[in-house]
């Protein structure tokens, strides 16, 4: 179909209501006000608003969430900002996975879900060719009977059902999602099941269900039920640092044909924006022109009629970036030409193959052959790490250039081979030559500095020594225990010193760390974990912004099983930010994680890392190793 632009009537939602919701107590987030923010100034001063129809924002009735959500849930998030939950309310969120409230949750999580719907029945009735709903909470993680991962209300998945099943004088008969978000949409998987009328499509990080939501839900295999067979497609990557060839090679030869085949009627578009280069939690490497060209792809379909919905996306300036290169698109302007020569990993074919083959028998198109691919082998992100191909926002050109000539790129055969063994020597260096930050405290006593980098299953965990570490603690006493051999006795003076310990990915979710504090295990966890001796929760919770990149290690670990194991990379980056979310723990808690994680008895004379160590570490402003001393 040819779209004109000067013809393009798309329209865009957006209120400042919706930045009522955020932490409470001042407390930064990831998922903070400032997203919508940051969207909204860039589509102004890049005169994109001036070119679109303004939508009026509205409250979502309970008629309208009903669709998806049971009536406890409504109720609960429609009631959780009221006086009723004063007392009540931290301790509520804390029983969800990953989830916050405070006085404008409710509010905000109405608005989202209500402005979704009313863009979408605009574009649906034809008064839009397209729309735009810069909208937060996000939802696709949120389930039926429960808030989750950031999400309150289900905001793409509500507007869908109400377009299909409460507005059918619409002539909306299918709805087609493309959630591109980089964690898999459970929520919204969940909800269209059984439904054959909506198709729901994701693309995002597997690593072996360890990425966040983990477990196999996200898996390729799972692809509906019932009528609904063949109408939930996943496209799961198997590590990260995927990018724009990856996911147009799993457009091109997966979503396209299916939308060819399926011919929806509307596009709703779950648009998260974490898989972008540079965001915090994602680690994978979009540009604003692969998403740009992501959605001109699916402007083909359904007469253009296409709705994006903000989802997630955590790297502010990204966020904006390629937000506004989605708008560029949906107005039909010329795509700017891409700098990219990377192409695929082989494990994007790998997934696609496999992929194809699960949905061959549902989708003909999937039967036909596949062109013979250049590929790039994934053993070569270790120097892609190195060089930085994926971490700034210069020509990608110009990095590849860099890195054809340090590691000898040549093509062979249809697989792009890199002998990379000298260009990776460096990579990891011994932690104890590594300097980090000067400062170490900001004027609200959040810690600057890291000490120890420890992770498994996509979550490093790090140790800083909080301000009162030394105070009560006598060191030559220490010194003294340890040569007696006194196991109580260090535990006894440990239990008087307090650390930060950073967690990344799932370990952001408090009830799956208190495991390592309480005992137990929840889902994905391959085995119980003991606890602490001391089972004291933490004393404090932050949330950090760290300089430092994922880097990837094992697969496999004796708590979680088979899997990713990422840590961050101890090297500061001044172009690179992760989220970690930070507790506030004794040096004794601290030793007995590292014991569980490691499968060690607590019957130990000494502790792994004491106060010596980590007051020699401060002294010297230096990096404890903790994975060189026990993993490898």
């Amino acid at each position: 179909m040819d779209l004109q632009r000067e013809s393009r009537r798309v329209g865009i939602v957006y209120d400042e209501g919706m930045c009522k919701h955020a932490r409470p107590f001042g407390k930064s987030h990831p998922e903070q006000p400032q997203r919508i923010k940051v969207i909204w100034d860039k589509l102004c001063s890049a005169g994109l608003v001036q070119r679109c129809v303004m939508v009026n924002s509205k409250e979502a009735s309970d008629d309208e969430l009903s669709t998806v959500h049971s009536q406890k849930h409504i109720k609960l998030i429609r009631n959780i900002s009221s006086s009723k939950y004063d007392k009540t309310r931290d301790k509520l969120a804390n029983s969800f996975n990953s989830i916050y409230f405070n006085k404008g949750s409710s509010s905000a999580a109405l608005l989202a879900a209500g402005s979704v719907v009313q863009i979408s029945e605009k574009v649906a009735l034809g008064e839009l060719d397209a729309g735009v709903a810069v909208v937060r909470p996000p939802g696709h993680h949120a389930e039926v009977d429960k808030p989750m991962g950031f999400c309150l209300f289900n905001n793409v998945a509500i507007a869908a059902q109400h377009l299909v099943h409460k507005r059918p004088e619409l002539g909306i008969h299918k709805v087609l999602i493309v959630d591109w978000d980089v964690h898999h949409g459970n929520g919204t998987q969940n909800m269209f099941w059984t439904d054959p009328q909506v198709l729901y499509f994701s693309v995002h990080r597997f690593d072996s269900g360890t990425f966040y939501p983990g477990g196999d839900d996200g898996n390729y295999k799972s692809i509906g039920g019932g009528p609904g067979t063949g109408y939930n497609i996943n496209v799961p990557w198997k590590q990260g640092n995927c990018g724009d060839a990856d996911y147009l090679a799993v457009w091109d030869h997966v979503l396209i044909p299916v939308a060819k085949s399926y011919d929806p009627d509307i596009i709703l578009i779950s648009g998260g924006f974490d898989a972008a280069l540079g965001d915090p939690l994602g680690g994978c490497r979009l540009t604003p022109y692969g998403y740009s060209l992501m959605t001109h792809k699916l402007m083909e379909f359904a007469g253009g009629k296409i709705v994006l919905a903000l989802e997630g996306g955590y790297n502010l300036e990204s966020l904006a970036d390629s937000f506004a290169s989605c708008v560029e698109a949906l107005l039909a302007d010329k795509l700017a030409r891409s700098s990219s020569v990377l192409p695929p990993f082989e494990s994007t074919w790998d997934v696609i193959q496999a992929v194809r083959q699960e949905l061959r028998s549902f989708w003909p198109a999937l039967n036909e052959d596949l062109p013979l691919p250049v590929l790039i082998k994934d053993d070569v992100l270790q120097s892609l790490e190195k060089l930085n191909v994926s971490s700034s926002d210069e020509s990608s050109e110009s990095g590849h250039e860099e890195f054809a000539e340090a590691g000898k790129i040549t093509v062979n055969s249809t697989v792009l081979s890199v002998p990379f063994a000298e260009t990776t020597e460096s990579i990891i260096q011994p932690l104890t030559e590594l300097k980090v930050d000067d400062d170490r405290h900001d004027n609200k006593g959040t810690p600057q500095s890291f000490l120890a980098l420890n992770c498994d299953k996509g979550f490093p965990m790090t140790v800083v020594p909080s301000t009162s570490c030394y105070k009560d603690c006598n060191e030559s006493a220490l010194v003294s225990v340890l040569n007696d051999g006194n196991a109580f006795s260090w535990r006894e003076l440990l239990r008087k010193t307090h650390i930060w310990y950073a967690c990344y990915g799932s370990n952001m979710w408090k009830r799956r760390f208190l495991c390592y504090i309480k005992g137990g295990k929840v889902e994905g966890m391959s085995k119980d974990c003991s606890g602490s001796v001391d089972k004291t929760p933490p004393q404090d919770m932050q949330w950090k912004m760290v300089p430092h990149r994922l880097f990837f290690g094992r697969s496999y670990t004796q708590t979680w099983g088979s899997g990713g194991v990422s840590f961050l990379h101890p090297i500061h980056s001044g172009n690179s930010k992760a989220h970690v979310c930070l507790y506030k723990i004794t040096l004794e808690q601290f030793n007995d994680l590292l014991l569980q994680e490691n499968c060690m008895s607590f019957k130990t004379d000494y502790p792994l890392v004491d106060i010596a160590s980590v007051d020699a570490i401060r002294n010297e402003n230096r990096i404890l190793n903790v994975i060189e001393v026990f993993y490898f």
